[in-house]
């Protein structure tokens, strides 16, 4: 029997598994991979392990040396230029896929960034975490389609956070017009923004073939993610210790590299998923929906974090409200049009 949508499946790992233990057994010669930031962090640690399993893995960067560098003797892997805050390079490197005529198996948007500690905003006025983290992945997905279709059986996973407990997406107010901007609720909006596009895409590609996919890979501080928080703050996480020394403890999900990239390369290639969508997933298992009792006392700038997903993460209602407001802001002429239209 099928299991049902956001319900462990029993898959046999847990928070400890790596990277190698998940793509054990599995080959990878002949299928295309695509990896945002996969030239540093997580996404550096993803990209080796696919190519290493045999697939053709390319890396859309923005900086171009340095994903030359990180990535040099790494074999059956191309570089090309990427740079999610603007809209008319996220065009171009999709054109020039879809130009090769390669089917698209496997789609891991990893690049991310997190607690700006201002309010930031891009040349269209839109708030930095909810524009690189989402928006500039939804145009790229969306516009890599055709390839992802033809593939007969493709993966788009989406990196969130257990931050996506801190906010859910405030629809009348993303870009912090009319309320206060604190750094963890703009990087908690935009990782509630990648499980609902995990939903949207899911309810909307499932019948193409197109199966989507978010997930938590731990708190990882080793890939610099974290680098906008003072100490104190990190100290508060608990990712590390009084004297600075990173905290490793998987159970807690302070993870290595390659335990916290275990959940996305499994969501990416593993048959026990065959057949499933739309789920949001940690520890290299599909996670349980938070109790509404306990995601209560989730939220704001509160750094305890719950195991699971918040109700309204997986909200298919919200889901499409969310795709709605994407296709907007992307298409529509963005904050330029009027917010009564846009948002209600």
């Amino acid at each position: 029997m099928m299991p049902g949508p956001q319900q462990p499946i029993g898959s046999g790992f847990g928070a400890a598994s790596t990277t190698q233990d998940v793509i054990a057994g599995i080959d990878l010669h002949g299928k295309t991979a695509i990896v945002t930031g996969g030239y540093a962090g997580l996404g550096l640690e993803t990209t080796r392990i696919l190519a290493a399993a045999g697939a053709e893995v390319i890396v859309p960067a923005r900086d171009l040396r340095k994903a030359e560098d990180a990535l040099r003797g790494v074999t059956g892997v191309q570089i090309d230029e990427v740079d999610l805050i603007h809209p008319e390079s996220i065009a171009g490197f999709a054109g020039r896929f879809l130009a090769s005529g390669r089917p698209l198996h496997m789609l891991i948007n990893s690049a991310g960034i997190m607690a700006l500690p201002t309010l930031t905003l891009d040349s269209r006025g839109f708030e930095y975490h909810f524009a690189t983290n989402h928006l500039g992945h939804f145009q790229l997905t969306t516009a890599l389609l055709p390839a992802l279709r033809a593939a007969n059986g493709a993966r788009v996973v989406s990196v969130s956070a257990r931050a996506h407990q801190v906010s859910d997406v405030v629809f009348d107010d993303p870009f912090f017009q009319h309320r206060e901007y604190r750094p963890m609720l703009g990087y908690g909006q935009s990782k509630t923004a990648n499980i609902l596009f995990a939903v949207g895409l899911d309810g909307r590609e499932a019948s193409n073939g197109v199966r989507a996919f978010s997930l938590h890979p731990g708190s990882i501080v080793s890939t610099g993610l974290g680098r906008n928080l003072t100490k104190e703050q990190r100290i508060a996480f608990g990712v590390i210790d009084a004297a600075g020394n990173p905290v490793l403890d998987p159970q807690r999900q302070l993870k290595t590299v390659e335990q916290g990239a275990a959940t996305q390369v499994w969501c990416a290639t593993s048959p026990q998923l065959a057949g499933i969508g739309g789920v949001y997933c940690e520890n290299v298992e599909i996670a349980r929906v938070i109790p509404p009792e306990k995601g209560a006392a989730l939220g704001g700038d509160n750094p305890a974090r719950e195991s699971g997903v918040m109700p309204y993460a997986v909200d298919p209602a919200s889901a499409d409200r969310l795709w709605t407001l994407s296709e907007r802001l992307l298409f529509d002429g963005g904050v330029k049009t009027n917010w009564g239209f846009m948002f209600h």
